[in-house]
C-alpha cells in the first residue's frame, strides 16, 4: 500500500492567509497566490494525502492584517499555513527576498525537525521558493516539483527591449541570482509543472532545459464557485448572500454608467502595460457602433489613491483614465477601484453573463489563461489573445474567440459577432459551462498530480527517480530525536601523537557502538580536508555534523559526501569586511599570513610571533570596528581573525537551534584557547589533561570538568564523570 502523502508547498512572497485573498493588491499577489492556495486546499481533499503545509514567510507589518504574523495558521484539518520569519517584519517586494533564503531554509528545517512534520515531498512555486526546494532537496533528501509562473529570462529580455540598462535591471530585479536559481531548478526537480504544452518551450533557453523532466496539467478552478450564470443555490442563506452580493457588485459598476442595462465588455486584471488594457479602450473608444452596443467594464486591480501607488501601476492606471478622456468614455466605462477578490469576482463574471456580455483578455502573452476558464465556466463568452495557452482554452473549451492583441481591427470584429448574434452568445456561453466542468476542474488537476507524485515515489523508493547531482545527508539520522550531542576538537584533545594517542582506541569503539539518541560532531580550527583526512587515516567513524575552519563553517556529512551550511554564511556575513581587516593588519610586523588553503571567507589566519604578541597593538590597529571580530590566539603559534558571531560555541548553538538538541544536553572536549566558548552557557566542557597555557587557570566546576589524563583518554574520563558512558 501506498505511504500517505505530506506534501510542503513552498511560497514565498506575496500574502497568503485562510480568511480571503488580497488578489490585486499589488504585483506579486496575482494568480500566484490564488492558483496556489486552491492546489493545497484541492490537495488536502485527496484521499491519497495526509497533510498540505504551505511554507511562507511571516510577515508582522502595521499597514496589513495581522493574520500574517500568526505562526501557523490551520485552514482545515489536513491543511495549515507556517510562517517563518526573515528579513524583518516588514512586507517586502520578491526582488528584496534573495539575500534571505539561506536563512529560511534554516527556519523551515528548523521548524520541521521541531513539529516533527518531515514531508515525503516538496512542491515550489516560482523562482525563489525553486532555490529553496533545492536547498532542502539537498539537505533532506526529498524530492521536489517545481511551478514556475513566470520565467527571469523573458522578463529580463522584455526589459533590456525597452531600453532600460543591464546595471538598472539587475539591481533592482537580481536576475543573475533568479536565473541561477531557475538553472538549479531544473536540475534539481523531479518534474516541472507547467499549465500548458506550448508553456514548456519556454524554458527552451536555459542550459539545463534538456536535464528537466515536465509534465503540462492545466490549472483547475473551483467549479463549485464558479458556476454558470442561471444556476441557483438551494441554500435560501447562501442564495440571499448571493443576492446582496450581486446588487454590491451592480451598484459598483452602474454608478459610472449612463445605461447600465446594456451589455457590457468586461475586462478584469492587475494594471500592468503587458496586459494590454489600452489597446482595449483604444478600440472600443474608436467605434462609435461598438458604444451604442455596449458598456466597458474594467476592474484593475485594487486601488485607494493612484497617486501613492509604485510607478509601474499608476503608470498604466493614469493610461487607462487619460484614455477615457480622449475618448470621452463617461457614462459608458467604468473602472471600480476595488472589488472582494474572494467572494466578488465569480459574481462579477454571472452579472456580466446575464448581461449578455463577453469577457476580453488581450494580454501580449498569457502563460496560461486563468480568467478565460473563470469566465466560461461562468458561461460568459471570450475574446482572448491567441498568444500562450488560450490558443489551447479555446480549441478544446469552443467558448469564445481567439485574436492577436495587437490588431484593433480583428479585436473589434470578434467584439461584435459574440454581442450581436444571439445563437453565437448562446453557443460559445454554453460551450464554457459543460466543457471547463470536464477539462478543467481542481479535482482533475489534482487527480493526475497525484498519480504522477506516487509513480515517482514508487518507483524510486520514495528518493526521487532523478539521480541528484548533489550528496543528500542521511536525513534518518538527523530526524532521530537526539538525547546527547558530543562536540569534539580534533588537534590536542581527540588525537595527541606526541603523546601516542592515548585512550583513542576505546573513544573511537565507544563512538561506533553509540545509539542513534547521542549524536557526534567535530569541531576544529581545520579546515574541511584537512579534517577529512583525519578521519580518513584515524578511521573515525563518521561524525553527523564537523564545525571547522574555527567555527567559520558548518558542514553535514551523510557517509561520502560532506553539505555546507548556508545558512550559517549567511548568518555569518552581516558586518564582516574581510578585505579591510586584512589591510589594516599588514602595519602589524609579528603577523605573518598563513598559506591560501587556510583562509576562507570568513577566517583570516596568520602565524604570530609569540614573543611579540601584543593585543592591545591588535585593537589599535582594528580601529572602530574591532568590536566586530573575535580574535583567536592558539597553540602559541596561529591567530585567527573571525566574525564576532563566528566561534564553535555560537556554531554549535546554531547546530542545536536547528535540529532541535537542548544545550544542556551538549557535551564538547577541548584543549586550547580556540575552545574556550564551547564551555559557556549552559553547554558541559570537558577540558583534557594535556591542555593548552590559556586553558591554564579552569578548574572543575558543575558545568566544567577538568580532566587529569591527556587527549581521548580524558575525554573518556569526562564522559564517565558526566555519566554518558559507564
Amino acid at each position: 500500500m501506498m505511504t500517505k502523502l505530506r506534501i510542503s508547498l513552498i511560497n514565498i512572497h506575496g500574502l497568503l492567509k485562510g480568511s480571503g485573498l488580497e488578489i490585486g493588491r499589488d504585483a506579486d499577489n496575482g494568480g500566484q497566490t490564488k492558483y496556489v492556495y486552491e492546489l493545497a486546499e484541492f490537495l488536502s481533499q485527496h484521499e491519497a494525502v495526509e497533510h498540505v503545509h504551505i511554507f511562507t514567510r511571516l510577515i508582522d507589518d502595521k499597514n496589513l492584517s495581522p493574520e500574517y504574523a500568526v505562526p501557523i495558521e490551520i485552514i482545515n484539518e489536513k491543511l495549515d499555513i507556517r510562517r517563518i520569519p526573515f528579513l524583518g517584519k516588514k512586507y517586502k517586494p520578491k526582488e528584496q527576498l534573495w539575500e534571505g533564503l539561506d536563512t529560511f531554509v534554516n527556519g523551515i528545517v528548523q521548524h520541521i525537525k521541531l513539529h516533527d512534520i518531515f514531508p515525503n515531498w516538496i512542491h515550489s512555486h516560482y523562482a525563489d521558493a525553486g532555490y529553496v526546494a533545492s536547498e532542502l532537496s539537498t539537505i533532506l533528501n526529498i524530492p521536489f516539483a517545481h511551478t514556475g509562473h513566470s520565467l527571469g529570462f523573458h522578463k529580463k529580455n522584455k526589459l533590456l527591449e525597452s531600453g532600460l540598462s543591464e546595471e538598472e535591471i539587475e539591481k533592482k530585479f537580481k536576475f543573475q541570482q533568479r536565473i541561477a536559481a531557475e538553472e538549479k531548478t531544473l536540475e534539481l526537480s523531479e518534474f516541472i509543472v507547467t499549465s500548458t504544452e506550448q508553456e514548456i518551450e519556454t524554458y527552451k533557453p536555459y542550459k539545463n532545459f534538456e536535464l528537466g523532466k515536465y509534465h503540462a496539467i492545466s490549472p483547475g478552478i473551483d467549479t463549485s464557485k464558479f458556476v454558470p450564470y442561471y444556476h441557483r443555490e438551494q441554500d435560501s442563506d447562501k442564495q440571499m448572500e448571493e443576492e446582496q452580493r450581486k446588487y454590491w457588485v451592480a451598484e459598483t459598476i452602474s454608478k459610472f454608467l449612463i445605461n447600465p442595462h446594456k451589455p457590457f465588455i468586461l475586462a478584469l486584471s492587475r494594471p500592468d502595460r503587458h496586459k494590454n488594457l489600452h489597446t482595449l479602450i483604444e478600440v472600443y473608444g474608436k467605434d462609435k457602433e461598438l458604444q451604442s452596443i455596449a458598456n466597458l467594464v474594467i476592474f484593475a486591480g485594487i486601488r485607494k489613491d493612484i497617486s501613492q501607488m509604485p510607478e509601474s501601476e499608476k503608470d498604466v492606471l493614469t493610461d487607462l483614465l487619460l484614455l477615457m478622456d480622449k475618448y470621452d468614455l463617461y457614462g459608458k466605462m467604468a473602472i471600480p477601484k476595488k472589488h472582494d477578490v474572494e467572494n466578488e469576482v465569480s459574481i462579477i463574471y454571472r452579472y456580466a453573463a446575464e448581461k449578455r456580455g463577453v469577457f476580453v483578455n488581450l494580454a501580449l502573452h498569457e502563460n496560461f489563461g486563468l480568467t478565460v476558464i473563470e469566465s466560461a465556466s461562468s458561461g460568459l463568452p471570450v475574446v482572448v489573445t491567441k498568444n500562450g495557452g488560450p490558443s489551447e482554452i479555446i480549441p478544446t473549451c469552443q467558448n469564445g474567440e481567439l485574436v492577436d492583441p495587437l490588431n484593433e481591427n480583428e479585436i473589434k470584429k470578434a467584439l461584435r459577432n459574440i454581442l450581436t448574434n444571439e445563437s453565437q452568445w448562446k453557443y460559445y456561453s454554453n460551450n464554457g459551462a459543460i466543457n471547463i466542468q470536464k477539462h478543467y476542474s481542481w479535482l482533475s488537476h489534482v487527480n493526475q498530480y497525484v498519480e504522477l507524485v506516487n509513480e515517482n515515489l514508487s518507483l524510486s523508493s520514495g528518493s526521487g527517480i532523478k539521480k541528484q547531482h548533489y550528496p543528500n545527508i542521511n536525513i534518518e539520522r538527523l530526524k532521530r530525536k537526539v538525547e546527547h550531542l558530543f562536540v569534539s576538537d580534533i588537534d590536542g584533545t581527540l588525537i595527541e601523537p606526541k603523546l601516542n594517542n592515548p585512550g583513542l582506541k576505546e573513544l573511537k569503539e565507544h563512538l561506533i557502538n553509540r545509539t542513534d539518541k547521542m549524536a557526534f560532531a567535530l569541531a576544529s580550527g581545520r579546515n574541511l580536508a584537512l579534517v577529512k583526512q583525519v578521519i580518513e587515516e584515524e578511521q573515525f567513524p563518521l561524525p553527523d555534523f564537523i564545525i571547522c575552519s574555527v567555527g567559520t563553517e558548518i558542514y553535514y556529512t551523510n557517509g561520502k559526501d560532506y553539505i555546507l551550511d548556508k545558512g550559517w554564511a549567511k548568518f555569518l556575513a552581516g558586518r564582516w569586511k574581510r578585505e579591510d581587516i586584512v589591510n589594516r593588519l599588514k602595519a602589524i610586523p609579528w603577523l605573518r599570513l598563513q598559506e591560501q588553503e587556510a583562509q576562507n571567507p570568513y577566517k583570516i589566519s596568520y602565524y604570530y610571533d609569540k614573543e611579540k604578541y601584543d593585543y592591545d597593538q591588535l585593537i589599535e590597529v582594528l580601529g572602530t570596528g574591532w568590536y566586530k571580530v573575535n580574535i583567536i590566539p592558539s597553540h602559541g603559534e596561529f591567530l585567527d581573525f573571525i566574525p564576532k558571531r563566528a566561534s564553535k560555541g555560537n556554531a554549535i548553538k546554531f547546530l542545536c537551534r536547528k535540529w532541535s538538541i537542548p544545550l544542556s544536553n551538549v557535551i564538547a572536549a577541548g584543549d586550547s584557547g580556540n575552545d574556550i566558548d564551547m564551555f559557556r552557557g549552559s553547554m558541559k566542557g570537558i577540558i583534557v589533561g594535556n591542555r593548552s597555557p590559556e586553558l591554564a587557570q579552569y578548574e572543575t566546576t558543575k558545568s566544567i570538568y577538568v580532566a587529569k589524563s591527556a587527549a581521548s583518554e580524558g575525554i573518556l574520563e569526562g564522559l564517565k564523570h558526566y555519566k554518558i558512558i559507564k
